[in-house]
């Protein structure tokens, strides 16, 4: 069982950054593939960003390339999720997901095993 808790989302001006930050229990944090999601108000969850296992291998959603960067910290039981050059439309409650699974198609939702409570977002024009 994984638990996963984000932190960091806030109220942001377009052209600003925020972190986010996901902090997971368990002892095989360091095995599983983490992703990154978001849910904007009247939309489906759609995916952002992922990460393999060992960091080794990074997914974006093409939404986000070259403006955000996921990564982790197996030590610290964290993934983190940098977002730069924020846009009014990044604007969405975002969420991180985890699971066992080393191949998976990282994109879908229904992939993941586990889910945290979700954390806002709002940029403002």
């Amino acid at each position: 069982q994984v638990q996963l808790v984000e932190s960091g989302g806030g109220l942001v001006q377009a052209g600003g950054s925020l972190r986010l930050s996901c902090a997971a229990s368990g002892r095989t944090f360091s095995s599983y593939t983490m992703g990154w999601f978001r849910q904007a108000p009247g939309k489906e969850r759609e995916f952002v960003a992922a990460i393999s296992w060992s960091g080794g291998r990074t997914y974006y959603a093409d939404s986000v390339k070259g403006r955000f960067t996921i990564s982790r910290d197996n030590a610290k039981n964290k993934v983190y999720l940098q977002m730069n050059s924020l846009k009014p439309e990044d604007t969405a409650v975002y969420y991180c997901a985890a699971d066992p699974s080393r191949y998976l198609d990282y994109a879908l939702t229904d992939e993941y095993d586990y889910w945290g409570q979700g954390t806002q977002v709002t940029v403002s024009s």
